[in-house]
């Protein structure tokens, strides 16, 4: 039996290993991440947008969070869905984000 809320911990663990990599605040602090979702059978489900259509990591950066995630071994499957939708923008950001960038 896994436990679901500490693998919702490691997904957020592993998120925060990931960076655009034009700015040094990994994706889920930036607030790219809109939603995680881990149902009954582990498959996971990542809604996330990037900073902008135009972000040269638009290509790379979802398989790069999926192959991440993936090896999260109580994970069966990950499906990663870019959104633009509502569009990001600085207010997604978390405070810690807000600091790192001088947006305070």
């Amino acid at each position: 039996m896994h436990d679901k809320s500490f693998i919702e911990l490691e997904i957020i663990r592993v998120l925060k290993t990931v960076f655009d990599p034009e700015i040094p605040v990994d994706i889920y602090e930036l607030g790219l991440i809109y939603e995680t979702k881990l149902d009954e059978d582990f498959n996971l489900y990542v809604k996330m947008t990037l900073t902008s259509p135009a972000c040269p990591v638009a290509g790379s950066l979802p398989g790069d969070v999926k192959k991440k995630l993936k090896n999260i071994k109580q994970i069966k499957d990950v499906i990663v869905d870019l959104v633009w939708d509502p569009p990001w923008d600085k207010d997604r950001m978390s405070e810690e984000a807000r600091l790192e960038l001088g947006f305070y």
